[in-house]
């Protein structure tokens, strides 16, 4: 009887293979299960066996309705699964355009100056190891300001032209620093990462200046992180974007959360030294803000606007060409 029971589920697992609907698992499931099914007839018969026999069988007999029970069940489900699969297929719809106008504008225009360059900027400081972080355009005070060694009473306030809410407490971004403290709170040094971002400032448009704008910040914490680091990652990230080896130099600059701070130059041969890039050792009370400890790491800190980078790079006289949405405009870059 053993034996039996042994092909018997051979059989039944036979016969689920070859199950492809609901319904005939249900028949199959009768079939072995159900008042004259074979497993039953089975379990009615125990009480012509002996003792001994008894036990054994009806053991051995549960063990193997107690298995059908669960493929059935498992293949029910799986059937469920396969038929909800077949009607999403049929119900799907693709919501995308396709051959559009504005598909085909895009494609004629290609990608804008922004993308281009702050893709490659990340392109660049992926392969040296930084991370690419990303941050709210709403901000607090806290981490706008305070948290950046620019309390309340601080003059460099008045620097900041801030697009403030009602409220008084949130506003939109003046600049990617803030995501510099979110980088800190959630992360343990020594790290390194680059924020690009839009930000927003009361700005009086013309054409170097716009209300929405661009910029690329970085910031490195580790030990014994001197000026050294800064000016390597700097020059090799400039020489990258713009094909040749560049030269720098550094003046002294003011920025409240970098102490000392420095106004990064490069040289070219059209305009001399220009201007380009914000940067300096992490001062100490916004490591403190971020839960570092000044004592035992350092840091590096820079910021750049990106629109102006586009500007150089592609030879762009005015900032409002940039946000125009202009396709003959954009359509210049198609081949970059």
């Amino acid at each position: 009887m053993s034996e039996k029971l042994d092909l018997l589920y051979q059989e039944f697992q036979q016969a689920l293979c070859g199950s492809a609907s609901r319904a005939e698992t249900l028949d199959l499931k009768a079939g072995y299960l159900g008042s004259k099914g074979k497993l039953s007839s089975i379990l009615k018969s125990l009480k012509d066996m002996s003792p001994e026999e008894r036990k054994q069988v009806g053991s051995k007999s549960n063990e193997y309705k107690n298995k059908i029970e669960a493929d059935i069940s498992a293949k029910l489900q799986a059937l469920d699964s396969e038929e909800i699969s077949k009607k999403l297929e049929k119900q799907w719809v693709d919501v995308t355009l396709k051959d559009s106008n504005l598909d085909l504008g895009l494609n004629a225009a290609g990608y804008h100056p922004v993308t281009l360059v702050q893709r490659e900027i990340e392109d660049i400081f992926s392969s040296m190891g930084f991370d690419i972080l990303d941050g709210p355009h709403i901000e607090d005070d806290w981490h706008n300001f305070g948290a950046l060694n620019i309390p309340s009473d601080h003059p460099a306030r008045d620097m900041q032209d801030t697009l403030w809410f009602p409220d008084g407490v949130h506003l939109l971004r003046t600049h990617t620093s803030p995501v510099q403290v979110r980088g800190m709170e959630s992360k343990k040094p020594p790290f390194k990462f680059i924020v690009p971002g839009k930000v927003f400032r009361a700005e009086r448009t013309d054409a170097s200046h716009e209300t929405v704008f661009h910029q690329v910040e970085g910031m490195m914490v580790d030990k014994n992180i001197t000026v050294s680091n800064l000016i390597y990652f700097m020059k090799t990230m400039l020489s990258e974007i713009f094909k040749q080896d560049v030269k720098i130099q550094l003046r002294p600059g003011f920025f409240p959360f970098v102490e000392p701070g420095f106004e990064l130059d490069m040289y070219t041969e059209q305009l001399g030294w220009l201007e380009l890039i914000g940067c300096g050792m992490t001062h100490p009370n916004v490591l403190r803000a971020g839960g570092i400890d000044p004592d035992k790491y350092s840091g590096f800190a820079f910021g750049m606007g990106l629109d102006r980078l586009v500007m150089m790079r592609y030879a762009i006289n005015d900032v409002r060409l940039i946000h125009s949405a202009d396709l003959r405009f954009i359509s210049q870059f198609r081949s970059f």
